[in-house]
């Protein structure tokens, strides 16, 4: 196994998982495929999130740019003086 790590830069916690495979008494390749397989659901996970993310930002886009543009907004800045003048 030591040769695998001077083969590849792998971090510290991955060789750690591949020297199972020698305690398992089963290939690199299959604790390979295993150790794929428990990190495939979160990378799923965290590509809906990506996904459910990116929809908002459209979809708040998409509101901001149907707000009527021919209204006056106030200015904020005159707002808050007005209510600490208060």
């Amino acid at each position: 196994m030591t040769r695998l790590n001077t083969m590849v830069n792998l971090p510290d916690d991955l060789y750690k998982e591949l020297e199972l495979a020698k305690a398992k008494n089963t290939s690199i390749d299959a604790q390979i495929v295993t150790i794929l397989e428990k990190a495939l659901p979160i990378l799923q996970a965290e590509e809906q999130q990506r996904q459910k993310f990116l929809q908002l930002l459209e979809e708040s886009r998409c509101r901001r740019e149907q707000l009527p543009q021919d209204i006056e907004w106030p200015d904020s800045t005159a707002m808050i003086r007005e209510d600490r003048d208060r």
